[in-house]
């Protein structure tokens, strides 16, 4: 599954206004919350995991990008939300580099080679110092999710319709 296929308009946040690595984890999380795709208790089962995976090793993969993940037993299929932060977030990186891009994503836990695709996906996307250029440069919500969409028409030939504009 890739990226684009995960997002619509309305699970990006075009500028988060967290500075700090939970913080802004937990804006992610709020946000997805806002959307009604988690259920109270999930949504505490959720960031709980999301805790436990971050003690363990910041997500902060290096290039201004953070993958925090976690898997739950109670969403029926892949939830993802994505975050730019223009001036940055101390996310603890590997370069600890502020981190730009978050892409915060909650997998059923029955899907865990779902989940490893997924995470290689992401992480393809945002080596490209192209992109990531692009999704900085882009204005909106809208002019996020086209950079990412042609990332994946120029990658694997899907077409526009790959992702639901507004579907949640």
């Amino acid at each position: 599954m890739n990226l684009a296929e995960l997002l619509t308009i309305d699970r990006i946040v075009p500028e988060m206004e967290a500075t700090e690595h939970w913080p802004a984890i937990e804006e992610l999380v709020e946000h997805i919350d806002r959307l009604g795709l988690l259920e109270a208790d999930t949504k505490l089962e959720v960031l709980a995991a999301l805790r436990e995976r971050e003690e363990r090793i910041s997500t902060g993969i290096g290039l201004g990008v953070a993958i925090p993940h976690a898997f739950s037993d109670n969403v029926p299929e892949v939830l993802a939300v994505f975050g730019r932060s223009l001036k940055g977030i101390d996310f603890e990186s590997i370069d600890n580099a502020p981190v730009k891009f978050v892409v915060l994503f909650v997998v059923p836990r029955d899907k865990y080679h779902e989940h490893l695709r997924t995470l290689a996906a992401i992480a393809k996307i945002f080596h490209n110092g192209e992109i990531r250029s692009q999704l900085t440069g882009a204005t909106d919500a809208e002019g996020i999710l086209r950079v990412l969409r042609e990332r994946v028409k120029g990658t694997t030939g899907e077409e526009e319709g790959a992702v639901r504009e507004g579907a949640r």
